[in-house]
């Protein structure tokens, strides 16, 4: 049933699915369809990140831009679980990149490192993909 409501937001919202990608990322989750739902829990840790960029460029103050901030590490939290619980690799490492990104902004470089670490660790091959490449290169600003 969840996953059919989320199909039939996600059509009727068409392009302006990714505002509503909280809901979505619930929907497709209880739906059993873990792709879309960490998909739309990425998207939504991104529109929380956003606002908080758009309270801090908007002259608001600073604690209610780190509201949005803590909602978008959660977002990037339980995107990374949802990948563990499905083995999915690729899923993990791209919610673990931005992840560490955050982290690195907030000055955990050794949490982001390891936690990065650990998953890119894990590859053995498609390391000329966007992904990887990514994942390396913050590996290399983190040491």
């Amino acid at each position: 049933m969840h996953h059919a409501i989320g199909v039939c937001e996600e059509t009727g919202y068409g392009a302006q699915a990714g505002e509503r990608a909280a809901a979505l990322a619930v929907h497709f989750q209880r739906g059993r369809d873990y792709a879309r739902a960490v998909r739309y829990l990425q998207q939504a840790a991104e529109n929380a990140l956003q606002g908080a960029l758009l309270l801090g460029t908007g002259g608001r103050r600073v604690g209610s831009g780190s509201l949005h901030i803590v909602e978008a590490e959660a977002c990037w939290q339980q995107a990374l679980e949802l990948a563990r619980c499905q083995q999915a690799k690729a899923w993990e490492l791209r919610a673990a990149l931005s992840l560490a990104r955050l982290w690195q902004v907030q000055g955990k470089r050794e949490a982001a490192r390891t936690l990065l670490g650990e998953i890119y660790g894990w590859f053995s091959e498609g390391f000329d993909t966007t992904d990887l490449a990514e994942a390396r290169a913050l590996l290399h600003e983190l040491d």
